[in-house]
């Protein structure tokens, strides 16, 4: 199909203008101020004319953290599921964490891991290789068409890929070809942290002792760590989901091969939240502090912190439902990351194309994602289509996640997507998904 974008404010590289957007064979054809340039009557007069009037148009979100808990999970997540959510949210573009089963640690793994994907995902769909201990000799033999990036859990985690030897890190450090994206948590902290709230409360450990647990302390001390491991060796290191104030201080917007990530809960949620959500903001890392979270929201205006990833990590209602010591960790996120950002936008904090930067662009940067986290000529038909001043609730009744929730419940946001295109095609309109598989790429 070719399409016409008409009459629509494009939010692109740092830029808010009135335009209209050719579509076709996949990719942007052309991309038309208004005033300055429209589209010839010869080139479009085949294509369907969408009139945006009054709406924004963004690139495809780019989500490099995501869970969709498949293979292994299917009464938590699948391809299907999870990637309806992600275009329900203006999401285009997933990586996958390693942390199914059978653990994405093999070449098989990730093959058999790209096929699903390729034949169920909406998304265009990428897949990290997980480091364990006994992967290093593989990991230093990777290019990009193996995996995305690779995934070093330096704290444990759901599906405990736990690697702390300090030889092995190293080699890592020094051997690893790809991008290092990297779980930071102080595994000795958080184990004698754990021990003495037991001795404190038993097994009834209130849920707003989690940040205590896992605790700022654990953050910072495992992330210094890795970036001290990065600047030695020369590494490309991600930190992933930052969520303390203090972390902040161990990246400059000067290196460009040591990059921080945080998330939609990190920017909204506080240590406050844990009273009413309980299990339901329950993730590793811990939401912390109130002044955390306005720490990591300047840092995302300033330009400290690099992107953002949803970390979405679906669980059921039932496995929350557990005391904290058994009650898994993560959230669903996906299908509310780019319109809860784009509240904070509206509420000042930082502005719209703050959030296409660090949602879109950078991701595409930082792991040399080619033709897509731009709106320019030649790049993938990757696009959402936003409408602002359009209020709505997210209930769980609404959530497309197959765990069937939202921590956001009950929240009442702005901004509404309305179309989103992977590859050119619609695959999500007003409420509903038009493609039931697959429409992305991957490799």
């Amino acid at each position: 199909m070719k399409y016409i974008i008409h009459s629509v404010r494009i939010i692109n590289e740092g830029r808010s203008f009135e335009g209209s957007v050719l579509v076709d064979h996949g990719k942007i054809q052309g991309v038309y101020a208004a005033g300055l340039q429209a589209p010839l009557p010869e080139v479009a007069n085949d294509a369907e004319t969408l009139d945006a009037t009054g709406c924004l148009l963004l690139p495809g979100v780019i989500d490099t953290h995501v869970h969709f808990r498949d293979p292994g999970f299917p009464h938590k997540g699948t391809w299907q599921s999870e990637s309806r959510a992600a275009v329900a949210g203006g999401v285009t573009t997933v990586a996958d964490m390693p942390n199914t089963l059978p653990q994405t640690t093999t070449i098989a793994a990730l093959q058999e891991k790209k096929a699903a994907a390729a034949q169920n995902s909406l998304t265009n769909t990428y897949c990290y290789l997980g480091a364990t201990a006994d992967n290093v000799d593989l990991i230093a033999k990777l290019t990009k068409d193996d995996a995305f990036a690779v995934k070093l859990f330096m704290g444990s985690s759901t599906g405990n890929m736990l690697l702390s030897d300090d030889k092995l890190l190293s080699r890592l450090f020094a051997e690893c070809p790809l991008p290092i994206v990297a779980h930071c948590e102080s595994e000795a902290i958080i184990r004698q942290n754990t021990e003495r709230y037991k001795s404190l409360y038993g097994e009834q450990i209130p849920f707003a002792m989690h940040p205590q647990i896992r605790s700022a302390e654990a953050c910072y001390t495992s992330t210094e760590k890795a970036v001290a491991l990065a600047q030695k060796y020369g590494a490309l290191l991600h930190v992933a989901h930052l969520s303390t104030a203090r972390e902040l201080q161990l990246f400059s917007q000067s290196e460009a091969k040591i990059t921080a990530e945080t998330c939609p809960h990190y920017l909204w949620f506080c240590d406050e939240d844990y009273a009413e959500k309980g299990a339901l903001i329950k993730c590793n890392p811990a939401i912390k502090s109130a002044d955390d979270r306005a720490a990591l929201r300047r840092a995302v205006a300033s330009g400290a912190v690099a992107s953002i990833g949803s970390d979405h990590a679906p669980h059921t209602p039932d496995e929350k439902r557990r005391s904290y010591l058994n009650a898994p960790s993560g959230l669903p996120l996906i299908q509310h990351s780019l319109v809860s950002m784009l509240e904070l936008a509206q509420q000042g904090f930082f502005s719209a194309e703050t959030v296409v930067e660090k949602m879109c662009h950078a991701p595409a940067r930082i792991f040399g994602i080619p033709n897509r986290g731009f709106i320019r000529a030649g790049y993938a038909a990757d696009l959402v289509l936003v409408r602002p001043c359009a209020p709505w609730q997210v209930t769980n009744e609404n959530t497309l996640h197959k765990c069937g929730w939202s921590a956001f419940a009950g929240q009442t946001f702005s901004h509404k997507v309305i179309y989103t295109f992977v590859n050119g095609k619609i695959v999500w309109r007003e409420g509903e998904s038009i493609h039931s598989r697959k429409s992305g790429n991957g490799w």
